[in-house]
């Protein structure tokens, strides 16, 4: 039986949540908890991309990307094959007409809290050769992350606002956040875009010694 997301028992974050910019939405991810099918985490580590002027994200290239936007509600999962090789999770996020403050959360990184056995089990599935997990490396990257909940291309354009088993929780406490550059691209890669739980051992790679701490309210 499906618990709706208004339940006591999983009170999701709602689509309100994610009626803002990119910046603010990853910034308040931060902390909180990403349920999916029994399994899930404490997101410590997100980037933020922007629909506008933002060389990095999609839309600056991608016209399937804009229409993307354009035909899902924010909290809309946005999935895709990254290099051939790995899935990557995306939250959509809309601030506004125009869609200046449109655009969309990478999740990169999760404490893994809930069905890791099961998140073990797939992540050596999928492995080519002997590995052995930490706890710490379970879920310390997009790639990783994505095989660890079993999140694939099917998941493209879900609606992680509906309820169910699948969606965000608010944070058990607010955690400290540092913002650093995001990691991995070639364009616009000085905007301090990235966001992570400050001290975390779960995050795919650790800040700078210039990573400046921010407040989840900016």
């Amino acid at each position: 039986m499906k618990t709706p997301a208004s339940s006591p028992a999983f009170p999701f974050l709602g689509r309100g949540f994610f009626q803002r910019d990119p910046l603010t939405c990853a910034r308040e991810l931060i902390g909180c908890q990403l349920l999916w099918n029994g399994a899930g985490g404490l997101i410590v580590e997100v980037e933020a991309y922007a629909q506008e002027g933002d060389e990095a994200c999609h839309t600056f290239h991608r016209p399937s990307a804009r229409k993307f936007i354009a035909d899902h509600p924010p909290g809309a999962a946005y999935v895709y094959m990254n290099y051939g090789v790995h899935w990557l999770l995306n939250v959509l996020v809309k601030g506004g007409a125009g869609g200046e403050n449109n655009g969309f959360v990478l999740i990169r990184a999760l404490e893994p809290t809930r069905g890791l056995r099961e998140m073990e089990y797939r992540r050596l599935a999928r492995a080519r050769g002997p590995l052995v997990f930490s706890l710490h490396a379970l879920c310390s990257g997009p790639g990783k992350l994505t095989q660890a909940l079993a999140v694939d291309g099917r998941d493209h354009g879900r609606d992680l606002c509906a309820g169910g088993p699948i969606g965000f929780l608010p944070p058990p406490s607010p955690p400290a956040i540092e913002a650093d550059v995001r990691i991995g691209i070639s364009k616009a890669a000085h905007l301090p875009w990235r966001f992570l739980a400050r001290g975390s051992e779960f995050v795919s790679v650790r800040p700078r010694r210039r990573a400046r701490p921010v407040s989840r309210k900016t």
